[in-house]
């Protein structure tokens, strides 16, 4: 999808760009393939805010999304492509021959009337799902599993994909590197679909104002120099104070490493690239 710019007839409209919906449908997807969404205004079940600057914005159904793609050796004709305000991909609907139908993540260059399948392994087509040990090396893949039958955990945003590496030695796992450069090891058993997720143009868009910002359930953000020291460790001092060394509002330094999880360390082949800046290189 293209961007869209507007003539600055306004001052909004002069920082607005927005994605062309021209290609999406503009139908509503199949009621049965949507759930309620409750509101939560970013809170736990204890009513305690775990997620900040959450709450308001339009009404919103969530989709179904088969992540799974297990529906083996049947085809199924794409018939249309739709709009998801919960996510920055778009998505595709699936008709089987068999009547059923199912949404995926529209991928970059499906197309309406295009056929696809999912199967242990089959062709290396645009679409197409199989098991990631099934597919060449060199294939761009996305919506990967990394528990084989949970369904696709990796690669699902728009723009993102994985690029297939080959076996590991062990002949059991597949090394593929991840949107960030990290290469990791995948379980052979695990599906992925062929090809990248489209929409990649989204990182480009500009709300262009803050009632469109709002509109999507985003509240404003308050600096932290411009509250109270026990509000926030920028806050408080006699004017305008000094920060030092940035922080997040529970104290700790921005860039800090929070990764925890020992247990998935031996899959990991080669950590991602972390980006410094040129005066602290």
């Amino acid at each position: 999808m293209a961007i869209k710019n507007y003539k600055p007839k306004t001052s909004t409209l002069r920082a607005t760009k927005l994605l062309r919906s021209s290609d999406l449908s503009k139908e509503k997807a199949p009621r049965l393939l949507t759930v309620a969404k409750k509101k939560k205004s970013g809170r736990n079940d204890q009513g305690k805010v775990t997620v900040r600057h959450r709450g308001g914005g339009f009404k919103r159904r969530v989709r179904i999304v088969d992540y799974k793609r297990n529906k083996f050796g049947v085809k199924a004709t794409v018939t249309a492509i739709h709009y998801d305000p919960n996510r920055t991909a778009n998505l595709a609907l699936l008709t089987y021959v068999d009547g059923d139908k199912r949404l995926i993540n529209a991928l970059k260059g499906l197309k309406v009337g295009d056929v696809v399948v999912s199967d242990e392994q089959t062709d290396v087509l645009l679409g197409n799902a199989m098991k990631i040990k099934n597919i060449p090396s060199g294939t761009l893949v996305s919506s990967v599993e990394i528990v084989p039958g949970n369904g696709a955990a990796i690669a699902r945003s728009a723009g993102n994909s994985v690029l297939v590496q080959g076996f590991d030695p062990s002949g059991k796992y597949v090394q593929v590197k991840m949107p960030s450069g990290e290469i990791r090891l995948i379980n052979g058993e695990c599906m992925a679909t062929i090809g990248q997720i489209g929409n990649e143009e989204w990182v480009n868009v500009k709300m262009g104002k803050a009632g469109r910002r709002r509109n999507l359930g985003w509240r404003p953000t308050v600096r932290g120099m411009a509250m109270h020291a026990v509000q926030h460790p920028h806050g408080g001092g006699e004017g305008k104070g000094v920060i030092g060394r940035a922080k997040d509002i529970w104290g700790h330094r921005v860039g800090t490493k929070t990764r925890k999880n020992k247990r998935t360390q031996k899959y990991i082949v080669s950590r991602r690239k972390v980006r410094t800046r040129p005066d602290k290189a």
